[in-house]
């Protein structure tokens, strides 16, 4: 029996509404705050200043300082305080938490064959802050590949499969798409890494991850393990939405409920 979820607003936008949207030229500036943030990885709550975004419980947000780079919670929101700046970090970025689009269940993951459902560049901020202005980021490949159906030709040593096999198991590719011969893919290990490879013919080629090794790495043997299941999945259940998109995207389920429906109030899910 197959089953898909669908994500929708409680309400679909008029177009009195929607050309007065664009009619407004500029967003009003956001109500300075003072917030609280939970960030689970270090067990911490912990005050930082906002003035650059209308903020709200369960918002999901990374900030400056000591804990640069990891994700927290905002669990309150204060409008009235007076501090001294130069004691309080800010708030760098919010996630783009908001979901619509239909979902198929895909094993581990749910899939959609809508490109806008869910793409790379709003999952992303889910699990990193964006790029300072002055980072400089370099990439080289070198064409070489190997067949996504036999694994034993990517050149990887048995204790990184292993290990990787491992993430994979334990669902750490938090997402993966392939866009025509394009795949991106988000893999958690002591911090997200991402991926990105070609899939031509079933071969994949330019496979390139940005941690720090510089050999084929578990993160990249665990992606591959995930396409290579989805692709199965979506040829034996949704071969005719595939062909018609020549996309998909899945993304892991705890990540898609814990992110994307933990903090909503409003909407619908149909079964």
């Amino acid at each position: 029996m197959k089953f898909k979820i669908v994500f929708s607003a409680a309400e679909k936008e008029s177009r009195h509404e929607a050309a007065a949207r664009f009619v407004i030229s500029r967003k009003p500036k956001p109500t300075r705050s003072l917030v609280l943030i939970h960030f689970p990885a270090r067990n911490m709550t912990l005050s930082y200043y906002n003035d650059q975004f209308d903020l709200h419980c369960g918002d999901l947000v990374f900030v400056d300082g000591k804990l640069e780079g990891f994700r927290g919670h905002v669990v309150d929101v204060c409008y009235t305080f007076k501090i001294k700046l130069s004691d309080y970090k800010r708030v760098i970025s919010v996630a783009d938490t908001k979901v619509h689009g239909e979902f198929h269940f895909a094993g581990s993951h749910f899939v959609t064959f809508d490109r806008s459902a869910l793409p790379y560049e709003q999952v992303i901020t889910w699990f990193k802050a964006p790029e300072k202005e002055d980072t400089e980021i370099v990439s080289e490949q070198d064409g070489s590949g190997f067949q996504l159906n036999d694994l034993q030709t990517m050149k990887i040593s048995d204790a990184i499969a292993e290990r990787g096999h491992d993430y994979y198991r334990e669902n750490r590719v938090r997402y993966i798409s392939l866009d025509k011969t394009h795949v991106q893919a988000i893999v958690e290990g002591t911090q997200p890494y991402e991926l990105e490879c070609d899939y031509i013919d079933g071969e994949i080629r330019n496979l390139v991850c940005d941690c720090f090794c510089t050999y084929a790495c578990k993160h990249m043997f665990a992606a591959m393990l995930q396409l290579k299941e989805t692709l199965t999945f979506i040829e034996k259940h949704y071969p005719g939405r595939f062909e018609e998109s020549r996309y998909f995207a899945a993304v892991c389920k705890e990540t898609l409920l814990n992110t994307a429906m933990a903090g909503r109030e409003t909407g619908s899910i149909m079964l």
